[in-house]
């Protein structure tokens, strides 16, 4: 019997289709994938599952477990079966967690809910699930409160919640979108744990292709509320037959290929679609039946022109440059320290003239830090930075006004960067304005700079809601080019965006810079996306630099074990080498800059530390290492702060 059946599911809100017919079943220990882009209704599905959508839903079909109707039950009655046969983790454990009470107490809370134990046993059992899921010393993490773990801590214990009663279904909803790819990699790794002790099957909710390769068996890709694409892992990953979800594959930025391949347009409003396929807007191959008939889910795709995938280009995104001597931005020395927390301590780099440079690591290493140092154009607390060769230290506020025409900015999240109550082209006209730029000038720019990043002039006369993601993204970059700057800092450009918009900003950001002469400094935790955008990267821990060099040196030879762990833990799009490649696993989260170790930062994770002798690992522990060049085997350019990194490069 199925641990799971779900059968013609059917989800509105008012008028409104989100999920369209529905079907899939899940066995015992088994782990389906359910992909696609936002808006797709993956989540809905789940949800609707759960019983756990609003009041204004409307959802008919059939979700049985273990062959147990639930669509239709009562929520007394769904109270006896959730948490106990049919658990959830989601997406963010921050939220699900009640900050004011302690990690065992809700652990505990949730075996009592259902298990009718004692206090004592339901704390005890609490232990031993915080213990499965790979949280060090139990009994200590137990009596602390969520604030006081990390990410992915947090996930470890809704992890630990879900498997409390060996359910018989887990849903997994985006379980690792926020969380650094080494934390990434070791919640995964859980997962795994969790579905041996358990034998749940795991219905896994995701928009990232590369976990859906390491664990799913089976995977459905949804499209416009409907499944478009069904079958093994094997068959839609090797053998695609709908181009949606072509379109998806050769969009996701690959740490070794091309580069990822935009796919055009967007998802169509769930209110709006289309009276054929709903793809066809956005389909290379679509016929005239796609314009006027929705096709059936048959032999794997819901598709009238089933296709086979094309071999993405070979180069990546432009040639590399050769490095200019124009020095856009030198940064000596940074520091910036809050209270006995040092956030950055001792940085040095330099951007030239049309070059990229990514700043790369886990959160709390200091990268976003250190782009607010530059941003702020002020004296460091300690340190120099430079900008087209003026010392900001010294500068006054006229010089600095002015210099901040040739540095801009664009946001990690460019829904909140955008003023919601100002139409497009006040928000392009607002910083040409602000630096005195003549009316018909000022016009005549915005409808340039719309053209600059892809859009319509009609954009103009839109507000930000009326966009989607990637066409605020789009705004954010015409906003900082404004002013025909030098250098943009760019925070997580592409982090909130789906794969397949992705690509079309990152295409758009490599076509910018060769076209305009930019240069970029970026920071990113995605080590795959940064591989097809940056043309030098430098890898920080702790406030310090590990290594940096240009991209194919630390990508090719990475000379630092901290560098080779973040490049091991990207998950990889195809499941044969996903499942088959060795990881090189970190043990628990960075110990944050006010607990900074003396010596070297990094020896209480490093995996070369616990190869070292006696007299090698009391070196580690005394002194610092200091960026130097990474020797015979590495890169002409590329710098590493390793005593030991030599055995790593042969």
């Amino acid at each position: 019997m199925n641990a799971l059946e779900v059968g013609d599911l059917r989800v509105r809100f008012g008028e409104v289709p989100a999920v369209r017919g529905v079907g899939f079943a899940v066995a015992p220990g088994e782990v389906l994938g359910l992909v696609g882009e936002s808006g797709s209704g993956k989540s809905v599905t789940g949800l609707a599952v759960m019983g756990l959508l609003p009041a204004r839903a409307t959802v008919t079909g059939s979700v049985r477990l273990r062959g147990a109707e639930l669509l239709g039950g009562t929520d007394r009655e769904l109270s006896r079966v959730r948490g106990r046969d049919l658990a959830m983790i989601f997406q963010d454990p921050q939220s699900a967690l009640t900050p004011v009470h302690r990690i065992g107490d809700q652990i505990a809370e949730a075996v009592r809910a259902h298990g009718g134990t004692t206090r004592s046993r339901a704390w005890r059992r609490a232990l031993d699930l915080l213990d499965l899921v790979g949280v060090p010393d139990a009994a200590r993490a137990a009596r602390a409160y969520p604030h006081q773990f990390s990410g992915g801590m947090r996930q470890r214990v809704m992890i630990a919640m879900a498997v409390a009663h060996d359910p018989a279904v887990i849903i997994a909803d985006e379980p690792t979108t926020a969380l650094d790819v080494t934390v990434q990699a070791q919640v995964l790794e859980v997962l795994k744990t969790a579905r041996q002790a358990t034998g749940a099957a795991i219905l896994m909710i995701t928009h990232d292709l590369g976990v859906v390769a390491g664990l799913a068996d089976r995977v459905l890709v949804m499209y416009a509320g409907r499944v478009v694409e069904s079958g093994t892992a094997e068959e839609v990953f090797y053998r695609p037959r709908m181009p949606y979800t072509i379109g998806l594959l050769a969009a996701t930025p690959l740490l070794d290929g091309g580069p990822p391949v935009p796919i055009p347009g967007g998802p169509p409003p769930s209110g709006a679609l289309p009276p054929g396929c709903p793809f066809e807007p956005r389909c290379r191959y679509a016929s005239a039946p796609c314009r006027t008939t929705e096709p059936s889910l048959t032999e794997r795709a819901a598709c009238h022109n089933p296709q086979r995938p094309q071999p993405r280009p070979a180069e990546g995104p432009g040639v590399r440059r050769t490095r200019s001597a124009d020095v856009i931005l030198q940064v000596t020395g940074l520091r910036r320290a809050y209270g006995a927390v040092q956030a950055v301590d001792g940085v040095d780099f330099e951007v030239r003239a049309g070059e990229t440079l990514a700043l790369v690591g886990e959160s709390g290493c200091g990268k976003t830090t250190t782009l607010m140092e530059i941003l702020a154009l002020a004296a460091p607390q300690a340190g120099r930075i430079v900008v087209l060769g003026r010392d900001v230290s010294a500068l006054p506020r006229q010089a600095r006004q002015e210099l901040r025409r040739d540095l801009q900015i664009v946001f990690q999240d460019p829904a909140a960067a955008l003023d919601p109550r100002m139409r497009i082209a006040d928000l392009l006209a607002e910083p040409l304005r602000a630096h005195g730029v003549a009316e018909p000038e000022v016009e005549r720019r915005v409808c340039e700079l719309l053209g600059l990043v892809g859009l319509d002039p009609d954009f103009a006369g839109r507000f930000p809601r009326g966009l989607s993601g990637g066409q605020r993204q789009r705004i954010g970059i015409a906003r900082a080019l404004a002013l025909r700057p030098r250098l943009i800092v760019l925070d997580e450009p592409v982090s909130a965006l789906d794969v397949s918009v992705q690509a079309g900003i990152m295409d758009l950001l490599a076509t910018l810079q060769l076209n305009l002469g930019v240069a970029y400094l970026i920071v990113a935790h995605d080590l795959a996306v940064v591989r097809h955008l940056a043309d030098r990267v430098a890898v920080m821990y702790l406030g310090r630099i590990a290594e940096i060099g240009s991209v194919e040196a630390v990508y090719g030879t990475p000379a630092h074990p901290y560098t080779r762990a973040l490049l091991s833990a990207i998950p990889v799009p195809d499941p044969r080498l996903e499942r088959g490649r060795s990881r090189v696993l970190l043990p628990g989260d960075p110990p944050g800059p006010a607990r900074a170790p003396a010596g070297c930062r990094f020896r209480a994770r490093c995996p070369l530390h616990t190869e070292l002798g006696a007299a090698d690992r009391e070196r580690c522990a005394a002194e610092e290492p200091r960026l130097r060049p990474a020797g015979a085997g590495a890169g002409a350019d590329q710098s590493v702060a390793c005593h030991y990194s030599e055995g790593l490069i042969r």
